[in-house]
């Protein structure tokens, strides 16, 4: 017996925060906070959760929320006056009354988000922009993020900026699990400071703390979770790098929004 697809806003009682339910007709969904422009779940069509949201996690602004998808904007990780991983997602966003024609249909079940600047931003960071995302759900229950960044500065200064799709991906267990697609790539180490290695494996595997940037990665990569017999395939598009992060066990417990262990059941 087959639904209809449907957007629904409604307020989470846990947290008291706006958020936007979008339900495919054959059974997957997906939330999205207005508070970051975050997507927190996403369920396939057999009601399994895709991503990982830290039972610490607070949803109480200013704070960032650990887990879904974090938009990180105008920069990722540390330096400058802006905070780590930018403003983006610990700002209120709004709903996108106007959003531009999209190039491809995505899907119908989908929700226009908009982020402006604020003069708070603005002594911050002196640049004027609107931050449009779409998150559209698929009937097939594939998640379609779609972002545009535009500069509306009246003097028409370009600015730079740099940004990614902080993704918290649940697995059943980080030591049973490979990323392929990643192999023969350059990437810079994180944890030697941003030290130029080559992947030498076929593909990566996790035994301890892993951060590093993989450059040029192709537009497809694969997870593969062997204990859930579950494989996820990322498809990008304008992004050129990947990021693969797990803090392991020693970070873990020093991050006070995430669990001791929950290193293990995250990528």
């Amino acid at each position: 017996m087959a639904g209809t697809a449907s957007v629904e806003r409604v307020k989470d009682r846990a947290t008291g925060l706006d958020k936007f339910v979008l339900r495919e007709a054959r059974g997957s969904s997906v939330e999205v906070y207005l508070y970051g422009g975050q997507v927190t779940f996403w369920k396939n069509n057999f009601g399994h959760q895709l991503l990982f949201v830290s039972n610490k996690a607070t949803f109480k602004p200013p704070k960032a929320i650990r887990g879904g998808i974090q938009i990180c904007f105008p920069q990722l990780g540390s330096h400058g006056v802006l905070e780590q991983h930018g403003f983006a997602r610990n700002r209120f966003w709004s709903v996108d009354e106007s959003p531009p024609p999209f190039p491809v249909a995505t899907s119908n079940c989908h929700i226009d988000l908009i982020l402006k600047t604020s003069q708070e931003d603005l002594k911050m960071w002196p640049h004027s922009y609107e931050f449009r995302l779409r998150v559209a759900l698929s009937p097939r229950g594939d998640l379609i993020l779609t972002s545009r960044i535009r500069n509306i500065s009246s003097d028409g200064k370009p600015f730079q900026f740099t940004f990614a799709y902080h993704t918290y991906f649940s697995v059943s267990d980080i030591s049973e699990v490979r990323v392929e697609g990643l192999e023969t790539l350059d990437y810079l180490d994180n944890l030697q400071s941003k030290r130029r290695c080559t992947e030498q494996g076929d593909a990566v595997v996790f035994e301890s703390e892993v951060d590093k940037v993989y450059l040029s990665a192709p537009p497809k990569i694969v997870i593969i979770d062997h204990e859930k017999k579950r494989t996820l395939v990322l498809r990008k598009e304008g992004l050129p790098d990947v990021v693969v992060w797990n803090p392991w066990d020693k970070k873990a417990k020093a991050m006070p929004d995430f669990g001791d262990d929950e290193y293990k059941n995250m990528l």
